[in-house]
């Protein structure tokens, strides 16, 4: 199995954890990833104004780079994802604008690479039901609220990754690893996203309420596949703690199928809620970090 890899910029500065696990667990799994060459921002933010051209350039050079490749493409932020994969919907439905686009750039793009999250790759190519044969460790005593939040599903008709409204891909997988899945109608609210850099206090109440709702059903930690996510599911609950709520980790899904896979020294730096004392907890003597 053999794929281009774009990490996109995120992956390089906050997320290297999210990059390191994924990049080692793919390893272990026989995924070969191809990391694209000389790589750029795919822009963060799909447009919303469908006249505004300029912002499609980048993520549409991405795609036209890609293909000269000729592997299928796979990435693991939601916003990579999500922007990739709406550009491309958009040139497929809108030859005035793919003719435009490749005028531009110069390209012959036809809209026809192959855009995939790592998700994808593990439940269609290697299979959720085949992962036992590789476990090295037991995770049944983890309980894990899984969190896909905006970006990873909608709009479901350009993106299609699953339902938007009750997805279930993140949460198959984790019991392909043996783990408690703990379901919660919290996994699809958004998380507060960039409102953080103008209105802390409406990302706060958006923490709040997801981790307080995922607490109320039993769950001990978090899985999930967005870095901005991530970043503000962990980082807030140091707030939520001084109102009384006890924080619980906020993990990316490769790191939980690094440990799965026996893999050492599984990189956790960039977490504010320390994991480790979970882990040791709920893995014991199996936990190596």
């Amino acid at each position: 199995m053999r794929y281009s890899y774009y990490p996109g910029c995120t992956l390089y500065n906050k997320a290297k954890d999210f990059d390191d696990s994924a990049r080692r667990s793919c390893q272990a799994l026989g995924i070969e990833l191809v990391e694209l060459p000389h790589w750029y921002c795919c822009g963060a933010i799909y447009p919303q104004s469908q006249d505004h051209k300029i912002p499609l350039i980048a993520p549409f050079r991405v795609l036209a780079k890609a293909k000269n490749e000729g592997l299928d493409l796979v990435t693991l932020c939601s916003f990579c994802y999500h922007v990739l994969k709406r550009v491309n919907y958009a040139v497929n439905n809108d030859k005035e604008k793919l003719d435009l686009l490749n005028d531009f750039l110069n390209e012959n793009y036809r809209g026809d690479q192959k855009v995939l999250h790592l998700l994808e790759v593990l439940r269609d190519d290697v299979g959720f039901d085949r992962l036992a044969q590789y476990q090295k460790k037991d995770l049944s005593k983890l309980k894990v609220a899984p969190y896909y939040g905006c970006y990873l599903l909608r709009p479901q008709r350009e993106i299609g990754l699953d339902d938007q409204e009750n997805p279930m891909i993140l949460n198959h997988f984790l019991s392909s690893l043996g783990i408690e899945v703990i379901d919660s109608p919290h996994k699809v609210e958004c998380c507060g996203s960039y409102l953080v850099l103008v209105n802390r206090d409406a990302t706060l109440a958006a923490v709040r309420r997801i981790i307080e709702g995922v607490k109320r059903l039993g769950a001990e930690a978090i899985a999930t596949s967005c870095p901005l996510c991530h970043y503000n599911l962990d980082k807030f609950q140091a707030e939520l703690k001084k109102e009384g709520l006890e924080p619980i980790p906020v993990f990316y899904f490769t790191q939980l199928l690094a440990l799965f896979l026996g893999l050492e020294r599984i990189s956790f730096t960039t977490n504010k809620v320390p994991v480790e004392p979970y882990l040791r907890e709920k893995i014991g003597d199996g936990y190596s970090g």
